[in-house]
């Protein structure tokens, strides 16, 4: 049990620890970061035989102290953040040598995850809204990190607009707070389900808030406009993390818990919120697939497909079955690597030809063959190609909405799937394949560290998102499933009654 805050305060700690001990050694940040980021892939691996579990901060139970929950669903995105993370920093030794300041990258870097770890363990609404800020606030940073004019754009939009969704998360907890008096979710869940609140129109006015403000913190259509500036502008370490890790963790994760843990999905369909989510959802994914069809820069391109792919998420979730939701749990494991993937693909082309834009680009296979073949396990996976990761989450969510009778909706989920095997298509045809520039007759390979990282990213979409499915899913997935539909389970396992 007293593993559990370690996740934090790790990387918490070394966040601040790097700047003391690295003003002369250019070295020390890349190590240091390695170190912490490994370390917590192995310490979240190791929490696997401890779920479920929680620990009291100082002692105090709930509802008056902080809980940190450990449990199926908190496990399950510890280990996907952490372990795409650890990747990402492995990849980022010799990319951000492209940059002036590493010690400052990786601080900021930590602290964006320790702001993700946090989110995912606590277990109040409040501290998880500080957490969640923590996140952000790093990442607004590291998204103008070139200190170039469309870097710097680009994070003052991010800012902005997620300032706009901080506000109105905030006052939905403050709303949430006057109606019950407690700042628990799960002693919130509780009063709930004893008071008859569900009849009060506040608490609807602060479902709705929530439902905005998380909204745009996954970056879901109509709440998108500062993604496709934010991902492609940032480093493409960050742009994995961002797209890969952060609008899971602070965005569909809080909701996950509000939704299904405090409110409970049932109560909410009296009012129509699984509706909403649907029909969002259903628009995310046919407008994010559609204007990337029509992009030239290829993280721009990347940026709206992660818009498409939250949307199959939302609209999985709407359903509020297990089928639902285990369909859009293992989506946010194959989107979350499968697009670091990529991301980290478009970082490498950058890093060696100079340019995002894929016109300028052409039969790169012949001198970058691993990027290549990285590039193309990510997009085919996304795109939903049998036998790797994408296809299964995919398959699962289709499935679920037939189940759920929703057979229009299933249909419309396989189109959008074909629209997205359309742009890679096209962008595989503009980059690898044809005819290779004359500028690029020379170039070589992106370093090492960068396509180790890329490599074994490949291998986590091919084994673990279809050879080892099984394992995953009665390790991994089934736990998180039967917390979120069981909701007065993690009411149990929190207030131990």
């Amino acid at each position: 049990m007293k593993l559990i805050p370690l996740m934090v305060a790790i990387p918490l700690g070394t966040a601040f620890f790097i700047p003391m001990v690295s003003r002369k050694n250019q070295r020390v940040p890349d190590l240091l970061g390695n170190l912490c980021t490994f370390t917590l892939f192995l310490l979240s691996l190791c929490l696997i035989r401890f779920v479920p579990q929680v620990y009291f901060m100082g002692g105090w139970k709930p509802p008056f102290g902080i809980t940190l929950v450990l449990d199926g669903l908190s496990s399950f995105m510890l280990i996907l953040v952490n372990l795409v993370t650890f990747l990402i920093t492995l990849y980022s030794i010799s990319y951000m040598e492209l940059y002036t300041s590493k010690l400052r990258y990786y601080s900021l870097l930590l602290l964006m995850l320790a702001g993700m770890n946090g989110v995912i363990l606590t277990g109040d609404i409040f501290n998880l809204f500080v957490f969640l800020e923590i996140a952000v606030i790093s990442a607004y940073a590291l998204t103008g990190f070139g200190t170039e004019a469309e870097e710097l754009e680009a994070s003052f939009k991010y800012l902005v607009l997620g300032s706009v969704s901080s506000v109105f998360i905030l006052l939905g907890i403050a709303f949430i707070y006057s109606l019950t008096g407690s700042l628990n979710l799960a002693d919130i869940s509780q009063k709930l389900a004893g008071e008859g609140i569900f009849q009060s129109p506040a608490l609807w006015f602060a479902i709705i808030l929530f439902l905005y403000g998380f909204g745009m913190k996954s970056a879901i259509m109509p709440f998108h406009p500062w993604l496709p500036d934010a991902h492609p502008s940032a480093p493409a370490p960050i742009s994995a993390m961002l797209s890969g890790l952060l609008i899971k963790a602070a965005g569909v994760y809080p909701l996950l818990r509000i939704f299904y843990n405090m409110f409970g999905m049932g109560n909410l369909s009296q009012k129509f919120i699984p509706q909403i989510l649907m029909v969002l959802g259903g628009i995310s994914m046919a407008g994010g697939a559609l204007l990337a069809l029509i992009q030239t820069d290829i993280k721009r391109m990347f940026a709206y497909s992660s818009i498409s792919h939250m949307g199959y998420i939302f609209l999985a979730l709407s359903l509020g079955t297990p089928l639902g939701i285990l369909g859009a749990l293992f989506h946010i494991f194959s989107h979350a690597v499968s697009k670091s993937l990529l991301f980290l693909t478009s970082g490498s082309l950058e890093y060696v030809l100079h340019t995002r834009d894929i016109r300028k680009m052409g039969g790169i296979e012949e001198r970058m063959p691993i990027t290549a073949f990285s590039g193309n396990i990510g997009f085919l996976s996304l795109a939903g190609i049998p036998p790797l990761a994408g296809f299964w989450s995919k398959l699962f969510i289709i499935l679920a909405l037939v189940k759920a009778e929703r057979l229009g909706w299933a249909i419309f989920a396989c189109g959008v799937s074909v629209l997205t095997l359309g742009y890679y298509l096209r962008m595989n045809r503009y980059v690898f394949f044809g005819k290779i520039k004359s500028a690029f007759r020379r170039v070589k390979e992106a370093p090492g560290t960068m396509l180790g990282a890329m490599v074994l990213l490949s291998l986590v979409v091919i084994f673990l998102g279809s050879l080892l499915i099984p394992p995953v899913k009665k390790v991994l997935l089934s736990p998180a499933v039967h917390i979120l539909y069981s909701g007065e389970d993690y009411v149990k396992l929190v207030l131990g009654g």
